[in-house]
C-alpha cells in the first residue's frame, strides 16, 4: 500500500471537510482561514488524486466555482487519509 503524504494545507482542507455530509467550498475556506484562490487550487489538487469527491461534478475547479459545490472524502481513501493524518 502506497503511503500518503500530504502537505499542511491540503491536512488542514480534509480536517474541514465533514466526513459524514460533506462540506462546501464556502464552509472548508471559513473553516481553514485560507484564501479562496489557495483553497480552490488544494481541492482541484485533491480531487485529481482522487481523495476528494466533487458533487455536482465540476471539473475543473476554480475560485469562480468552488463556492457552493459540495465537498466528500472519497471513502476508497477515508481510512488511509485518517491514519495519514495521525502521524503528523
Amino acid at each position: 500500500m502506497k503511503q500518503i503524504k500530504l502537505s499542511g494545507r491540503e491536512m488542514a482542507v480534509l480536517r474541514s471537510i465533514d466526513y459524514a455530509s460533506g462540506s462546501t467550498g464556502v464552509e472548508i475556506r471559513e473553516k481553514t482561514a485560507i484564501d479562496g484562490t489557495d483553497v480552490a487550487d488544494i481541492l482541484n489538487a485533491l480531487c485529481d488524486i482522487g481523495y476528494v469527491e466533487v458533487f455536482p461534478a465540476v471539473e475543473p475547479i476554480t475560485y469562480l466555482n468552488y463556492a457552493e459545490v459540495r465537498f466528500e472524502i472519497n471513502p476508497s481513501y477515508a481510512l488511509q487519509l485518517k491514519e495519514a493524518m495521525k502521524r503528523y
